[in-house]
């Protein structure tokens, strides 16, 4: 973002607090909780979040009052972007309501939701007309087995392309699907998701299978990296390179040479984008952290139920980004396959 934000006259480029490495904070991700209708092995996998795993309790979560405080907060304090996250942030019941109350916040850009899609059909309308913008659905094959395999045998993927579609009449748009890539796992279908939703707008997004948390069994060899699928997809699709939509934008964006849309790569590990990166997340216990690699974050549940002041938050969080100098995925050197930093926060308790 560069210059006078309109609808936040409090800050503008210039004065929005940036950290170590000059880097600007705009955007905030909200988990809204840490549950998960799926088990993803690469994130939550069965084997170690069984049904007596014990996830955070009702009252160990953010209130929606607590999260709308905070977002206000960070919105003067030069946030413009928004994402809704989890777990799977479907589960929260009045997932709506919060989402009319961000909405109405001023200077909000940018309001979006990440979601796996299962229970998306239903309320996907009722979320547009309360105000959200655009919805990420995680898919990782539109082969039934393949889709099964990834999710941890949860849901189907008919009600995932259910979800696709009533987003899409809601004007929900664009629809990016994301894709993460595993060798052996799901590389071998890639194309064959391109193929699917080709022509119908939705841009799919291939993410190279990254080290976040400790529990996910990662290592470099099941990396597909992004290249190697460009050229897959050139081979049979022509594509070429178009310039980012926005300063910190994560995805390397094509579009296919035949006008039937876009596609793109989101390559961490081989191509890592820590330099543009604008993103804080906050938990759904209240911590916020500034790298999606983390070992700690900062609590802001405590203070402010403490009965901390806006402004001794809004304190809190630009101390933590003035000091911020993460750059995990820069300096980890997987060509070396160095083991992967152990006690990472997983990405379920701070949404990907």
């Amino acid at each position: 973002m560069t210059g006078e934000n309109p609808n936040n006259p409090e800050v503008t480029g210039s004065e929005r607090v940036r950290d170590t490495l000059g880097r600007p904070l705009q955007d905030l991700r909200i988990s809204l909780l840490d549950r998960c209708n799926f088990r993803c092995p690469y994130c939550m996998p069965e084997a170690q979040f069984t049904e007596d795993y014990q996830f955070l309790t009702k009252s160990a979560r953010l209130s929606h009052d607590e999260i709308l405080r905070i977002a206000s907060i960070a919105v003067r304090q030069g946030v413009s972007k928004l994402r809704i996250t989890g777990g799977e942030p479907l589960l929260d019941k009045k997932v709506t309501g919060l989402v009319a109350r961000l909405r109405d916040l001023p200077g909000v850009e940018d309001l979006a939701l990440t979601t796996n899609g299962v229970l998306l059909a239903p309320v996907a309308a009722g979320l547009a007309a309360a105000g959200l913008q655009r919805v990420t659905i995680s898919l990782d094959s539109v082969d039934e087995k393949i889709f099964a395999a990834m999710s941890g045998n949860r849901g189907h993927i008919n009600k995932v392309l259910e979800g696709i579609t009533a987003a899409d009449r809601a004007g929900l748009s664009p629809i990016k699907i994301n894709v993460v890539v595993q060798r052996g796992v799901n590389d071998h279908t890639l194309l064959d998701t391109l193929a699917h939703f080709r022509g119908t707008g939705h841009i799919v997004r291939f993410i190279e299978f990254m080290d976040v948390g400790s529990r996910n069994g990662w290592s470099m060899e099941q990396v597909v990296p992004s290249k190697d699928v460009l050229e897959q997809v050139n081979a049979r699709w022509p594509v070429r390179a178009v310039n980012r939509n926005y300063p910190g934008e994560v995805a390397s964006r094509y579009e296919y040479l035949d006008g039937e849309g876009e596609l793109g790569f989101i390559s961490s590990v081989t191509d890592p984008f820590c330099g543009n990166c604008s993103r804080a997340r906050l938990s759904a216990d209240g911590t916020l952290y500034t790298c999606l690699f983390a070992t700690e974050g900062t609590d802001l549940r405590g203070p402010m139920r403490a009965g901390a002041s806006d402004d001794e938050i809004a304190g809190i969080i630009n101390a933590v980004w003035l000091n911020r100098s993460d750059r995990y995925s820069e300096v980890r050197k997987p060509e070396q396959d160095e083991k992967p930093l152990l006690n990472k926060i997983e990405m379920y308790r701070m949404g990907g």
